[in-house]
Parts: structure tokens; C-alpha cells; sequence
């Protein structure tokens, strides 16, 4: 009985390992600044702050945040004064995720409205994925 004992413990001891080295997927995240966010009736607008310079602005629909699809979350910041960020992540090359780390307060400055009758479908025109340029 106890060398089954010891042996159950060398197994649950060593499993792991072997489970762990089997991951073979390359995750990895891009954090980007955001400077406006704009609520719309298909999703959020975001403008934000290019590494080389300048504004790039893109569509997150509404589908990405619910259970089903799960590609997008948001997240509140704390009260305080940190700017809003977005971060990208991705697996094997590819865009997976996105997290909107922003203000819990609509009157804050990085919250904005879009004029009415503004066209806002050719920021969601990618569908399934996210192009933004870095």
C-alpha cells in the first residue's frame, strides 16, 4: 500500500510537466493608448494614439463582448489619473483578443459622441478580425 502511495505521488508530482510542454501556442499583447472612445449603435469607435505618431481609429462591434463570441472585454479603471488603454493580444500571429482598460465615468474627457448621421460601418468592416496599425 505505501509503495502505491509513493508512486500516486511521483505521478501527480511529474503529470504537470508533461501537460505543461505540450503548449505550443505564442501568445502575446500590444498595449496602445487610447484618446477617444465613441459609443455607436454597432460597437465602440476608438481613436488612438499611433507608436510612430498620429491617431488610427477602429471599430470593436457590439457581438465581441457577449459570452458567445467573447473576443472583447472592458474593463473600469480606477478612480484616479490614468489614461485609457487598449491591449491587443494575439495568438500565433494572429489577433484573438481585445481588453479596453477605460473610464467608468461617460464624462470624462476621453469619452465622446459622434455627430448624428455619421457613418460608422466602414470601421466595422473587418468582420471576425482587428487590423490596426501600429
Amino acid at each position: 500500500m505505501k509503495k502505491f502511495i509513493i508512486i500516486l505521488f511521483i505521478l501527480s508530482v511529474v503529470s504537470p510537466v508533461f501537460a505543461q510542454s505540450s503548449q505550443t501556442d505564442d501568445i502575446y499583447y500590444v498595449n496602445v493608448s487610447i484618446e477617444r472612445i465613441y459609443p455607436s449603435a454597432r460597437g465602440y469607435v476608438i481613436q488612438y494614439l499611433k507608436h510612430g505618431g498620429g491617431f488610427g481609429t477602429i471599430g470593436v462591434p457590439n457581438e465581441w463582448f457577449t459570452l458567445a463570441v467573447n473576443k472583447a472585454e472592458i474593463m473600469n479603471l480606477q478612480p484616479g489619473k490614468d489614461w485609457p488603454t487598449m491591449s491587443i493580444f494575439y495568438r500565433n500571429g494572429e489577433f484573438s483578443y481585445i481588453r479596453l482598460h477605460v473610464h467608468r465615468l461617460k464624462s470624462h474627457s476621453t469619452w465622446g459622441n459622434l455627430p448624428q448621421g455619421i457613418d460608422v460601418n466602414r470601421f466595422f468592416a473587418n468582420g471576425d478580425t482587428l487590423n490596426i496599425e501600429y
